[in-house]
């Protein structure tokens, strides 16, 4: 990634994403030290007549962060600046890696109250991409937000909170990285708590008859589907009394190596050599799944470690939808000729107020899909994408779409709102480039 050191500025040579999708070289790389030091290289960028991304940990699918100007990595902002208790919240610096933020607050005896399955983002990538995990009444990570700050494009450090900037608040928590660069963010936070989760094979035909009862039951319910096979893996987190009872050695194995690391790797590539041997690996990886049952604090539970590389789409639709959504899905595989190795994941989420959330102002399901790295992946996603459209589904905005703000503007009724903060806050598009003209427009 070039030498770019805290403070210095840099030439780059490419940048790419985790899953190696996106390749860009940006004129100059610039790692700042402190937030006064990100504002001079926003305004000398402006002044260059180059345009500037921040980049986090680089688990986007997309081109939200590729640049030919200055890339600006947030890696020196890091850390927690205030915990306050009274308020039940923590101010972080924008480059803190998830992972690092779930680590500390435990220390403190806090958590988040609802998180993805990867923490190796940093928090304004998650945030600002729509990042989430799955649950009945607790949202996404960026719904979690209850202030932040953000150098806009004239160099300025803009707060903003429901009672501070009200409307940029409304936007920027999932600001896809157009309206700013955001430099802290203040979560709300809770004091820590245990989870048990369940996780049990279930037929698919049994899960998706019993979809809206497994929701309403349970604080955070979701499932895999294994395409080329009827069967299912679901997963059902509760709050809990505790004490601390994590998974066993062998079943700690089946989960993390797997189906999900190791041997997971192992197996895809071999499916992508051969890719005839997929089904008859589905139906083995898919039957060597028991119920297991473990409790443990949050970010052990909701978090999974993901050394499998891939490429993912994401779709989020009405709630209501989702289940024949998904029919329709596998109804696709079963008659096509296409071989899935990955399995299919569905989650939920309520509705939020955010302008740009996935799930803003409706009570949201998720169908994610997944091919290994390296396999070409344009069909299925192609054809998923089809079925996901049609049912007005959101894709989520760090994963492969080809959604553009035509589409964007009929799915997202508070669309027109974002784009007015974004003409206001970067009228000359400072933070632009092609991805955002793709989806937001000029």
């Amino acid at each position: 990634m070039g030498t770019a050191t805290a403070g210095r500025t840099s030439k780059a040579i490419a940048w790419h994403n985790w899953a190696g999708t996106v390749t860009a070289t940006p004129a100059r790389v610039v790692t700042p030290a402190s937030v006064g030091e990100l504002q001079e290289a926003v305004r000398r960028a402006a002044e260059d007549g180059l345009k500037v991304k921040a980049v986090g940990t680089g688990h986007s699918f997309t081109a939200a962060a590729a640049t030919d100007g200055v890339l600006v990595r947030p890696q020196a902002l890091a850390g927690i600046r205030e915990i306050d208790r009274a308020a039940g919240t923590v101010t972080v610096a924008a480059g803190t890696v998830l992972k690092d933020l779930n680590l500390a607050l435990a220390r403190e005896g806090l958590s988040l109250t609802n998180m993805g399955d990867i923490m190796e983002q940093t928090v304004s990538g998650a945030t600002s991409t729509g990042t989430h995990g799955t649950g009945r009444d607790s949202a996404s990570i960026a719904a979690q937000i209850r202030g932040l700050e953000l150098v806009t494009a004239d160099g300025r450090l803009l707060t903003c909170s429901e009672k501070e900037n009200p409307d940029v608040f409304a936007a920027a928590r999932i600001g896809i990285g157009a309206l700013g660069i955001v430099t802290a963010i203040s979560f709300a936070v809770e004091p820590v708590f245990f989870l048990t989760a369940r996780e049990e094979p279930m037929g698919f035909d049994r899960v998706t008859a019993e979809f809206e009862q497994h929701f309403a039951e349970n604080e955070h319910f979701e499932f895999y589907w294994f395409p080329h096979t009827g069967n299912c893996n679901t997963k059902r987190n509760n709050r809990s009394q505790g004490p601390a009872a994590p998974p066993g050695a062998v079943s700690a194995w089946v989960e993390d190596e797997l189906l999900s690391n190791g041997v997971f790797q192992a197996v895809n590539s071999l499916g992508r050599a051969v890719p005839a041997t997929i089904p008859s690996i589905a139906r083995i990886a898919s039957r060597a799944l028991s119920a297991r049952t473990y409790t443990d604090i949050p970010y052990k539970v909701f978090t999974s470690p993901r050394r499998v590389r891939f490429v993912e789409m994401e779709y989020a639709l009405p709630r209501e939808r989702v289940v024949e959504a998904l029919r329709e899905l596998k109804s696709m595989v079963d008659r096509s000729s296409l071989r899935i190795s990955f399995p299919v994941e569905v989650r939920t989420a309520p509705a939020d107020d955010i302008a740009l959330s996935t799930a803003s102002g409706r009570e949201t399901a998720y169908i994610a899909v997944h091919m290994y790295k390296g396999t070409p992946y344009q069909a299925y996603f192609t054809a998923a994408e089809r079925i996901f459209t049609a049912h007005g589904g959101r894709p989520h905005w760090g994963k492969v779409h080809t959604r553009d703000a035509d589409y964007l503007a009929g799915v997202y009724p508070r669309f027109a709102e974002f784009t007015a903060v974004r003409d206001r806050l970067d009228p000359d598009r400072l933070f632009g480039n092609d991805y955002l003209r793709r989806v937001l427009g000029e």
